[in-house]
């Protein structure tokens, strides 16, 4: 499948800088970037950058806690996070922070923009207040018994016993989480921006319905939300906050913030255009309403309203252009349920590391469950050790292990070049195009299935010709080194479909067979006599169970 080469800037969603990372977050980090390292391997240009969420009250507070300034401590857990990234081989182009100065003047740029098109209002709005800490109470900082079923200590905006959903007014024997006082209710200013304006609603119901080919599952859910004309369901939406709060201050509106969610999308922006300085690109070729570029956003499916509502109308009506697609994803279950921090399964992305795991196990079973909707997925850690022990020990890896020490004892390394054109290395070659269709539309699952089963029939070839017993035969010695050539050349075959999920086994491939980086189109490219491979070094150790019980006694919650 050769394609003219695309010009496309990649995101996932921006980790907030208050808690870590963890195996639920890793699902979209590592589908990002399965995807991401599979398009550089077709040749196309790609831009891949991220950035930590650095603002709002959760902040704030946690900073005062430590006795810290809210930039030293997002700038402790940047740390932290670009660690466990790096150790997942999250292939980042560049990884910023929202509290940034490109971020600061291009949130204000967008704002005065939406503000002159005529999408901001002032309104007066009742919120509850913290009289002793003298603040804005955010719902989740509100606790009280539901006023449905009187269960304590539930969240001003849902409970989680009952599950009923209220506003914070609606609590019986309201707190404040942050002094323990009663909230009293307060009358404050805030900057709307106008969602419900016909302009917005008629925009969103073409860039929804008709423009984007989002998920069908997204689709219509956003069909909910844009109606038809007379019938949308949007609101308007509260973008800014009173002081104290850590974030930018609104142009011409002293003590009054713009709301986490104004600038943290923006933030994908921002830290491509500090990029794009330091690389000497043109940050407007990327961002004009006309731009020939792609443009797509890796999310949770829980984020999907700000993403496919206010993200395109913010950008819109301010003068960029929009996402070519949002991806959402669903949420990781383990072993069918909830992540919990009791049961240990609430796993952090280091300890993971800490236990002494190959992240890349973690990377191909995710692969063999990630597909193109927004259903759930499970970590089911039984599944797991097999699935990760019998595909890429057994099967895979076997291969190589199989072969290459007769060609390095017998034939100093060499391959024969006449074992190229074998019916199963055409076989194995032939899948390129569907599996690389497979890869572009994000059903990994399904690439995976069938790059095993050419896995299968490679281990069937072997099992047929046994080179261990033509070994035993001197007058064998060029059925051997044929057998093995066409073994280790499928393997290369292999590996080149299995690069974007497992790059660091790619890498000792490529040393261990004596060849150049692997590209896609490589496949048509065999081994050659010209360039003898290098001894056999194992690529990958198996999963132990022991380790899996390790690691969730490392998780549970003191």
């Amino acid at each position: 499948m050769n394609t003219p080469q695309r010009r496309i800037l990649v995101t996932s969603a921006l980790p907030y800088a208050n808690g870590q990372i963890h195996i639920g977050h890793l699902v979209e980090y590592i589908q990002t970037d399965i995807w991401v390292r599979f398009q550089r391997m077709q040749g196309h240009e790609v831009h891949y950058v991220g950035a930590d969420d650095t603002h709002g009250t959760p902040i704030m507070l946690r900073a005062e806690k430590e006795g810290i300034t809210p930039q030293k401590l997002i700038a402790q857990v940047w740390k932290e996070h670009k660690r466990d990234f790096d150790n997942f081989l999250i292939s980042f182009d560049h990884y910023y922070t929202t509290d940034s100065a490109e971020n600061k003047k291009l949130s204000q740029d967008i704002y005065i923009k939406l503000r002159n098109a005529g999408l901001i209002e002032m309104r007066a709005i009742e919120q509850a207040y913290d009289p002793i800490k003298e603040m804005f109470l955010p719902d989740r900082f509100i606790k009280g018994n539901c006023p449905k079923c009187d269960a304590k200590d539930q969240y001003g905006d849902s409970c989680e016993k009952c599950g009923a959903t209220y506003v914070p007014t609606d609590l019986k024997n309201p707190y404040s989480v942050v002094s323990g006082a009663t909230p009293i209710r307060k009358i404050s200013d805030h900057y709307f921006f106008k969602l419900s304006d016909p302009r917005c609603e008629s925009f969103l119901r073409e860039w929804t319905q008709i423009k984007t080919p989002l998920q069908s599952e997204a689709r219509n859910k956003m069909k909910e939300w844009v109606g038809k004309p007379g019938e949308s369901k949007l609101g308007d939406w509260d973008i800014s906050r009173d002081a104290p709060y850590f974030g930018f201050e609104i142009p011409d509106a002293p003590g009054k913030y713009f709301y986490v969610w104004l600038d943290a999308p923006i933030g994908y922006y921002a830290s491509f255009l500090n990029y794009c300085e330091k690389k000497e690109i043109n940050f407007n070729e990327w961002v004009e309403p006309n731009s020939p570029t792609e443009q797509y956003h890796f999310i949770g499916k829980d984020i999907l309203y700000f993403h496919t509502l206010f993200w395109p109308a913010t950008l819109h009506f301010s003068g960029y252009r929009t996402p070519t697609n949002i991806f959402a994803h669903g949420f990781l279950t383990v072993d069918g349920e909830k992540m919990s921090k009791s049961r240990g399964t609430l796993i952090s992305a280091d300890s993971v590391i800490q236990s002494g795991f190959n992240p890349e196990w973690f990377r191909y079973y995710f692969a063999t469950k990630l597909n193109s909707s927004m259903e759930d997925l499970d970590l089911n850690l039984q599944d797991f050790v097999a699935r990760v022990n019998s595909d890429l020990i057994g099967k895979y890896i076997n291969i190589a292990s199989r072969s290459a020490g007769f060609l390095i004892k017998r034939f100093n390394g060499e391959i024969s070049d006449n074992a190229m054109g074998h019916p199963l290395l055409k076989e194995i070659s032939s899948s390129k195009d569907k599996i690389a269709l497979l890869y572009e539309n994000r059903e990994f699952a399904k690439a995976i299935r069938i790059i095993m089963d050419l896995t299968d029939k490679v281990n069937s070839f072997v099992d047929e010709h046994k080179p261990w017993e033509i070994a035993k035969h001197p007058e064998q010695e060029a059925n051997l080194q044929t057998i093995c050539s066409i073994t280790l050349e499928a393997f290369r075959q292999l590996s080149i479909y299995l690069k974007p999920v497992l790059p660091q086994v790619a890498l000792g491939v490529e040393k261990f067979l004596s060849i150049p980086e692997m590209q896609w189109n490589d496949i048509d490219t065999p081994l050659s006599s010209k360039n003898p491979i290098q001894s056999y070094k194992h690529l990958m150790s198996r999963v132990e169970t022991s380790q899996i019980d390790g690691l969730l006694a490392a998780n549970l919650s003191k």
